[in-house]
């Protein structure tokens, strides 16, 4: 798929086809995307920051006249498109957490989706967790099979209404997203990302087991980007998982970070050591933009205090060793061949599967060739509910 924006930036330009995706949903509208993104100075945080927050106010400011005039359909709608608007407006800004703007847009994100879900019968939660809560929501469906969603390195659990809540309540399906540590709902209250992630998805199914309409039976997990990763790791582990779905499938981050040294593990851990290494990543955030704001971001979530110790804690997040073949439940791996984060990564954890496994490769064609199909959701999310249809038949 050939950019029609940003075509030198290709962070900016995926993050405008991830909301042109969430049209799917109701989380978008395509003039709104496309004029914003015209406004935007290419590869300016600053710049995409103002002109997002300028439509999400306008969208917020009219869902605001529509609810107070008894309009509830045209308020819930502008609600939920707003809530995704704020959420792109502080996306790039991470490399300061500190900065007013970041919490100010990810609160005006909150308070939209709450409004909206409020209208809508979704109900948030808070999940015991190591003495706090995380944060999330409870869709209920129709059915007693129930997915358990998270989102990845960025996203946020009100961001998965897009990605597959929506998509799997139309089905019937129970649905419970949350934001585990090093997201946005639990990065805020000094949580940081966790490599072991079955001990963040553990007392999240302790909550839900606990739902006297979930049967035990059938549920699944589903994780969206990073949690391709994160969600196998949870299933290798915890045998109440009785199927994982990968969207998309991640074997091993620390084989991205290790790819600028060379491609040898250990030798990129023992550079990562070095003080100096900081300057090395600092030159190499200037030549792509990519590298630029995955280490502006992943130093935050990860509790990092500079670019080399969060590319080190990259390290540890795999499947290797052993782990993805522990998991034992159906499992599905999503790809997609011109994934600018985690290309034959998919194919890596497939690979090492052991279990009843799916791989479901999309296409250009199909214009669901971008990292989690994104641009194509009504077809990812349709052949995804399929697989667990057919798996809890």
């Amino acid at each position: 798929m050939r950019p029609i924006i940003f075509e030198k930036d290709p962070t900016f330009w995926f993050e405008t086809l991830r909301s042109f995706g969430h049209i799917a949903y109701g989380g978008a509208d395509f003039g709104e995307v496309l004029v914003t993104a015209q406004r935007i100075t290419e590869s300016d945080y600053d710049s995409w920051h103002d002109e997002w927050l300028v439509t999400a106010d306008r969208v917020a400011a009219e869902a605001e006249r529509s609810l107070a005039a008894g309009h509830e359909v045209s308020a819930r709608d502008g609600f939920l498109r707003a809530s995704n608007y704020y959420r792109s407006a502080e996306f790039f800004l991470h490399g300061d957490p500190s900065d007013p703007r970041v919490d100010s847009a990810y609160d005006r994100q909150v308070a939209c989706f709450r409004t909206f879900a409020g209208m809508s019968g979704i109900e948030p939660v808070e999940i015991p967790y190591e003495g706090t809560t995380l944060p999330g929501y409870l869709y209920r469906g129709t059915g007693g099979a129930t997915v358990i969603m998270h989102n990845g390195f960025d996203g946020s659990a009100e961001e998965m209404h897009f990605y597959a809540a929506a998509a799997l309540v139309e089905r019937g399906y129970n649905v419970l997203t949350f934001d585990g540590p090093g997201q946005p709902g639990a990065i805020r209250k000094g949580l940081p990302f966790r490599p072991d992630w079955e001990h963040v998805v553990g007392p999240v199914l302790d909550f839900a087991l606990a739902l006297p309409f979930v049967d035990p039976s059938r549920v699944a997990l589903l994780g969206a980007s990073m949690g391709g990763l994160l969600a196998p790791r949870a299933a290798a582990f915890d045998p109440r998982i009785k199927a994982v779905i990968a969207l998309d499938g991640v074997y091993d981050m620390g084989a991205i970070v290790a790819e600028i040294f060379g491609g040898d593990r250990e030798a990129a851990r023992q550079a990562l050591a070095d003080p100096q290494a900081d300057e090395h990543l600092r030159i190499l955030m200037t030549q792509n933009p990519t590298i630029r704001w995955a280490i502006t971001h992943g130093t935050w979530v990860t509790g990092a205090s500079s670019p080399r110790g969060y590319s080190a804690a990259m390290l540890d997040y795999h499947l290797r060793d052993g782990i993805a073949e522990r998991i034992t439940c159906p499992t599905l791996v999503c790809a997609a061949p011109d994934d600018f984060a985690f290309q034959g990564q998919p194919e890596a954890l497939y690979k090492h599967l052991t279990c009843d496994k799916t791989l479901i490769e999309f296409t250009e064609t199909e214009g669901a060739d971008a990292h989690c199909q994104s641009g194509a959701q009504r077809l990812a999310l349709a052949r995804i509910s399929d697989w667990l249809e057919r798996t809890f038949a």
